[in-house]
């Protein structure tokens, strides 16, 4: 994960939409099976708006904007299912979306626009991260084991996340859909 450097007066957040338990806890719990340093550090998710650095002066406006984008959306069903690689381009396994990816990338889309209007390196794809960075055998595993993962849940709203200077991704405010 590219984690872009923050300066005085500024933080780092993120946008997500989180995993629910019990399904939190498997993913986590997975993570850590395979030897992903960052399985404890951020919560199971699927990111609307990756790593980035706000001015803490524009943090008002930041919520303003999350209120918005979360208030147009109504909430909808997510299904995670099966395994998927990122690999050769990136050191990446994840679980797929396979319900709900439409209502993520509208989502992803209204969350990346105004203050956070920025080009991406990659087309959005909405997944769960289950291993990164990690060895070659590891990720094959993660592959192999996650194959056959599958699981429903309801999206009601997205959260803010901010990173802190442990290296942990916290849930900062939740912003309900459909408001």
């Amino acid at each position: 994960m590219r984690i872009p450097e923050c300066g005085e007066g500024q933080t780092r957040i993120g946008v997500a939409i989180p995993v629910p338990d019990p399904f939190a806890a498997e993913l986590q719990q997975a993570r850590d099976s395979f030897g992903d340093p960052l399985a404890f550090l951020i919560e199971p998710h699927i990111t609307l708006l990756g790593p980035t650095v706000v001015d803490l002066d524009r943090m008002e406006q930041a919520c303003a904007h999350l209120t918005r984008v979360a208030g147009l959306a109504t909430p909808f069903r997510v299904q995670l299912r099966g395994s998927a690689s990122f690999r050769p381009v990136s050191p990446v396994v994840f679980v797929q979306v396979v319900r709900g990816i439409a209502e993520c990338e509208r989502l992803e889309q209204a969350v990346r626009s105004g203050l956070f209007k920025q080009d991406l390196r990659f087309n959005y794809h909405p997944h769960v991260t289950v291993a990164h960075d990690v060895p070659e055998r590891n990720l094959d595993a993660a592959f192999d084991a996650m194959a056959d993962y599958d699981a429903q849940f309801d999206v009601t709203h997205l959260d803010l996340y901010e990173h802190g200077d442990d290296g942990t991704w916290r849930t900062r405010e939740e912003f309900p859909l459909g408001r």
